[in-house]
């Protein structure tokens, strides 16, 4: 065989396959998600992360009558675990006694009572009743043995919206990993997580929500690049009621019972993976701005960006000086 052929033989071995973008768009948890990731073949599958998403539904929705969750919460003492459902509740209680109890999943009876809960909007209540269900309210009535959640009491109830869709995009993006994928976005309900590059081979780019009370789009729709990581937002604009003149947030604060009301319009969390950014955006909101700068002193390994209201009615934001070098150059 000539030199010449052998040449092109070694060539067509060693050039490099080429990397393709795949993206993968659907339905699940009351919401859509969507993924998109880079790869010489598509490895991961809608039918594959469909899948995985059920799975952890039957464990941690509210909306599926026989999930785990709804076993948990009409049972007397307690249940045994899947994985899912103990790596939420483990994530949860180390939550909740970093937060100093403002990450409370047993908030469900405030939750169903303020009417943000699966059966809808409920009359105001009065001081007493919010006074009778915090006697239910504290994850230190939950114990974990083995494979098996206690309750202390029967009344106690759990629930884990405001970090199953942080821990379900962790889930997928952990599939992603075991199936040597090294560039993604994984984004669903809004809670974000990526690794690697884009198509463009550049950082993804992310844009940071603008509220509907903020002043329209201009100085808050922002755009971070990210290479690592996970970024969720939370916002007392985004699911509230009026009544009397006063509007409720559905972010409880389950230490007094009551939505949270301070200067924060919303928090955009950056952190290592989407389970713990879920799970502190929403303290975030209930600390208000200058206790989220202390507790994220603290608590190194995360970064915040913050749209608030200032003294004199106007709208201002400000970030962490991590946040900060994140922002894009326009």
């Amino acid at each position: 065989m000539s030199i010449w052929i052998w040449q092109f033989v070694l060539i067509c071995f060693l050039r490099p396959a080429q990397q393709r973008t795949f993206v993968i768009d659907g339905q699940a948890q009351g919401t859509t998600y969507h993924i998109k990731y880079i790869g010489i073949d598509s490895v991961v599958t809608k039918s594959q992360v469909d899948s995985i998403l059920r799975v952890i539904d039957a464990s941690l929705s509210l909306y599926k009558e026989n999930s785990l969750i709804n076993r948990f919460n009409a049972s007397k003492q307690g249940i045994d675990m899947d994985l899912h459902f103990k790596n939420v509740i483990l994530a949860s209680l180390q939550s909740w006694k970093k937060s100093g109890g403002i990450s409370d999943i047993t908030v469900k009876p405030l939750v169903d009572l303020w009417g943000f809960g699966v059966k809808g909007k409920q009359p105001l209540p009065d001081s007493g009743q919010v006074k009778r269900a915090m006697t239910c309210v504290g994850a230190n009535m939950l114990v974990v043995k083995d494979s098996k959640l206690v309750k202390k009491k029967e009344c106690v109830q759990v629930d884990c919206n405001g970090i199953a869709q942080g821990y379900s995009v962790d889930v997928i993006a952990n599939f992603l990993d075991r199936n040597d994928v090294l560039n993604y976005i994984v984004e669903l309900g809004g809670e974000i997580r990526v690794r690697g590059k884009n198509e463009l081979h550049t950082a993804w780019t992310i844009g940071i929500e603008s509220p509907a009370d903020a002043d329209g789009p201009g100085p808050f729709e922002k755009r971070i690049s990210l290479q690592s990581g996970a970024i969720t937002s939370s916002g007392s604009y985004r699911k509230y009621f009026s009544a009397g003149g006063k509007q409720y947030s559905h972010i409880i604060d389950p230490r007094t019972g009551f939505p949270a009301t301070n200067e924060l319009i919303s928090v955009s969390l950056i952190a290592p993976d989407a389970t713990t950014a879920d799970a502190y955006d929403n303290v975030l909101i209930v600390m208000g701005l200058k206790k989220s700068f202390e507790f994220l002193r603290r608590n190194r390994g995360m970064e915040a960006f913050f749209i608030y209201k200032k003294a004199d009615g106007s709208v201002g934001d400000t970030a962490t000086a991590g946040f900060y070098r994140l922002f894009k150059k326009e």
